[in-house]
């Protein structure tokens, strides 16, 4: 039997946080998403691919609403529900979103964004160029303390699964808004963890890059 072929990587440079850019607010108003506004489903399906050519051009606040909101709104408000499923309804995961003048968690509940630290952290949010021009990165991040109720064995799949869904909606907001995305496994986590400035409870899994699209694009369909 032949040897299994496993992806290298090189080391990476060492880096460092930026400076931010512009005043970072304690918090920021997002507004509400125009429930008439974007592509139908089935034509973001079609859209939907992954992009690493990005403009470097701020989103507007309208749109980081909207795609905060599509990723773990509140849709239900009667109930708390969420546009992510969450087993047993206990939302593990926390959503930040690493801006030019800051890193911010996304507050579902009052659909606003909640300020950590005033830093440009984005080139510490993984290896590639783009991460650190682009103007969003998303970090999807378990707290794990909130699934201390629930059986050793399913913490990971449950956690997986509902930062998958998060990242798919993202993904489909951004193909019906013509926007570019690339979901990113491939972080440092002691690294971001200190970046984001995380609890020992609180474990980064997942990145994802968004902004308009570059000059020269560059897709996979996968």
């Amino acid at each position: 039997m032949p040897d299994t072929q496993l992806l290298t990587y090189e080391p990476a440079p060492g880096r460092v946080p930026a400076r931010p850019r512009g005043e970072a607010p304690a918090s920021i108003e997002l507004p509400l998403p125009d429930m008439s506004s974007g592509a139908p489903l089935l034509k973001a399906l079609s859209l939907r691919a992954t992009t690493r050519e990005f403009s470097t051009a701020d989103l507007p606040l309208a749109t980081l609403g909207a795609l905060l909101w599509a990723a773990d709104g509140v849709n239900r408000p009667a109930t708390g529900g969420r546009t992510a499923p969450s087993a047993n309804a206990v939302n593990e995961i926390d959503l930040y979103a690493v801006l030019p003048n800051g890193v911010y968690r996304y507050d579902s509940a009052s659909h606003r964004l909640v300020l950590k630290h005033a830093t440009d952290a984005r080139n510490l949010t993984g290896y590639q160029d783009f991460v650190g021009e682009a103007p969003l990165d998303l970090v999807y991040v378990v707290n794990t303390a909130r699934l201390l109720q629930m059986p050793v064995q399913q913490r990971d799949i449950f956690s997986s699964v509902a930062v998958g869904a998060m990242a798919q909606n993202v993904a489909l907001y951004c193909a019906s808004e013509g926007l570019g995305n690339v979901v990113r496994g491939w972080i440092n986590h002691r690294l971001l963890s200190d970046s984001l400035r995380l609890n020992e409870d609180e474990l980064p899994i997942l990145a994802q890059t968004v902004g308009a699209l570059g000059t020269k694009l560059s897709s996979l369909a996968d």
